[in-house]
């Protein structure tokens, strides 16, 4: 895939080509998901909900489909809905200590987050 008429003082305003634009390379969005340091870090957010509170999994070194296999996996086990959103899953709800307590059994090293 080649773009046309490619000047250093021109910016890429849209395309449907590449899917979502890096910030820092100016490319299509062909990254991986950055390591961290090992932990999952569980912490509960009701920023830009309306109050609502959701559970937030950071650092889970899934990607893709085994992601959201894995959310599924968790939503069951909470009895509630979520969604998985740029490689964190969100839980509907107040459930960090089941899933700190779940997440360590199955052998992630999980700790909670925030206050």
């Amino acid at each position: 895939m080649k773009l046309k008429n490619r000047d250093s003082n021109s910016k890429l305003v849209y395309s449907t080509e590449l899917g979502r634009i890096c910030p820092s390379c100016k490319k299509g969005n062909t990254h991986t998901i950055p390591k961290g340091d090992g932990k999952i870090r569980v912490e509960r957010s009701t920023k830009g909900r309306k109050g609502k509170g959701v559970t937030l999994i950071r650092g889970l070194p899934l990607e893709g489909a085994s992601l959201k296999e894995f959310a599924k996996k968790l939503k069951q086990k909470c009895g509630t809905g979520g969604t998985v959103k740029n490689g964190v899953i969100e839980i509907q709800g107040d459930h960090r200590d089941l899933l700190v307590e779940h997440l360590n059994t199955v052998g992630y090293k999980a700790v909670k987050a925030g206050g």
